[in-house]
């Protein structure tokens, strides 16, 4: 009896060791994340098993860090695991703590990773630790560093895309139309820095028969302020009914905060997209939902400046089912234009972007006025479209796809470089991808912890559920003291019954 347990233990201590040795070279997790946060897309797994070349990545993490930062390591180190045992024997991976070595500190320095300052705690103290949280990926003599994982990033996307820019061939060209009033390429470095990873990047003048318009991929037009002449227009039909992809995102009005102005502008491009079907109004949508403005205000002999609502900024915070808007969380766009579909034969039109339940649409010529107090009478539509696709038989027979932003402005830095929502960059950069990328790698960009609001609830469903958490709780203790105090009146009786017996 005393050697069979002996044996039994004996067999569970070998099967344990034999299953903690054979998870080195197995690894398997299981994904209970709605969307498969944990999953790797079939996108990456296409690059890894498609490797000609050993691709190495470093990773320089420090130790001893904060539970929220420890958990990013860990995070890493099972994607790193992941992409290694995919990439069957072509992919690997090492961490380095630069913290405990000034040599290994000088290495990740030189590799481009810089050292980040966080706040700690210890022993009821706050101090800051200077700490390294960066990759780089090696494939031959070719490297890309990532300076720095941040927790709720799409590290997928980081990793994948990065091995996809060294390794990849023959990326696609896309251009950028000049010639009109546009912004140079490098008014839009937000959305150059994505775009460049996956695509060749140029310029594309439409308005000389010299350049081949055949070679792009996609062509981008993103605000203009010329008027557009016909024979330019012509080359874009040309392109479509070549199978050509095109992206418009336009100012239909010409709106001037400072001077309180906005006018409806003419470029020629409104009666262009008349011919296929799509109206772009010449007014501006208005949203409960928006974005502020900074407004000076005097009050005695001082001056300052507070910030406003102001509804010609809408807010997205809505969006349907499409791949251009997956993941995306919030969208600022700046004086956006409605957009109606007219109906054309072999067309569909499939649209992406809305405003919120509480909108409206205001024709131009008209005036801002910031200090109008709004009400509920002045939203009265909702889900105005402002962005959608346009797919089909747009230019003779053969299929191609136009994309329509009712902004011109949502995606570009200016010359001054102000940095834009990051959402505005993927919205651009996911409609550019849905055009031209074959990789699958759309779905990876916006592929991080999603943010969860609390749902908003009218005045009366809040007012209920405050009164309800403040009496609830009361109630309950009342009517336990209650059920109690009978229950001992009831056994006193008892008692008192048996006793006269």
């Amino acid at each position: 009896m005393f050697k069979s347990k002996i044996n039994v233990i004996v067999l569970a201590i070998l099967v344990l060791l034999g299953i903690n040795y054979a998870s080195r070279y197995l690894f398997l997790r299981f994904d209970l994340t709605e969307n498969n946060e944990f999953t790797l897309s079939k996108a990456s797994k296409d690059i890894l098993t498609n490797l000609d070349d050993a691709v190495e990545v470093t990773a320089y993490f420090s130790d001893d860090l904060p539970v929220d930062i420890t958990k990013v390591r860990e995070e890493l180190e099972n994607l790193l695991n992941e992409f290694s045992s995919i990439a069957k024997g072509k992919f690997s991976y090492k961490f380095i703590a630069p913290n405990k070595d000034a040599q290994k500190e000088e290495e990740a320095t030189k590799e481009g990773i810089r050292p980040v300052m966080i706040n700690v705690r210890e022993k009821d103290q706050s101090k800051q630790q200077k700490a390294f949280l960066g990759a780089v990926i090696k494939a031959g003599d070719k490297k890309e560093t990532i300076p720095i994982i941040q927790p709720g990033t799409a590290m997928e996307y980081a990793f994948a895309t990065g091995i996809k820019k060294l390794v990849g061939k023959n990326k696609p060209l896309i251009g950028f139309i000049q010639g009109h009033g546009e912004p140079p390429i490098q008014e839009l470095a937000q959305a150059y820095q994505e775009l460049s990873i996956l695509y060749n990047i140029s310029s594309a003048y439409i308005n000389t028969d010299t350049v081949d318009l055949s070679a792009f991929k996609t062509l981008i037009l993103v605000r203009p302020t010329d008027s557009i002449p016909p024979p330019d227009l012509q080359r874009l039909d040309q392109f479509l009914s070549k199978g050509g992809n095109l992206i418009l995102a336009i100012n239909q009005v010409d709106a001037n905060i400072q001077y309180g102005m906005a006018n409806p502008m003419n470029t020629g491009l409104k009666e262009w997209l008349l011919t296929k079907g799509l109206e772009i109004e010449d007014a501006l949508v208005r949203d409960t939902r928006c974005g502020q403005v900074n407004v000076q205000q005097q009050q005695g002999f001082f001056s300052f400046s507070s910030p406003v609502q102001f509804p010609y900024l809408p807010l997205i915070q809505k969006f349907p089912n499409h791949p251009i808007t997956k993941g995306l969380e919030q969208v600022m766009l700046e004086f956006a234009s409605p957009l109606n579909f007219k109906n054309a034969a072999g067309i569909q039109f499939v649209p992406f972007l809305y405003t919120s339940e509480a909108s409206a649409r205001e024709n131009a010529p008209l005036r801002f006025d910031v200090q109008r107090q709004w009400t509920s009478a002045d939203f009265p539509e909702k889900n105005i479209c402002v962005g959608a696709v346009l797919e089909g038989n747009l230019v003779g027979n053969q299929s191609s796809k136009l994309i329509v932003f009712g902004d011109g402005d949502f995606a570009i830095n200016g010359r001054d470089q102000r940095r834009q929502n990051a959402d505005n960059i993927n919205l651009l950069v996911n409609s550019i991808d849905y055009l031209s990328d074959d990789t699958g790698l759309i779905d990876l960009r916006t592929k991080s912890v999603e943010t969860r609001p609390i749902e908003e609830l009218s005045d009366s469903k809040r007012s209920s559920l405050k009164y309800l958490n403040f009496l609830l709780p009361m109630g309950l203790v009342v009517a336990y003291g209650i059920f109690r105090s009978s229950q001992n009146r009831r056994i006193r009786m008892t008692r008192m019954e048996m006793r006269v017996k």
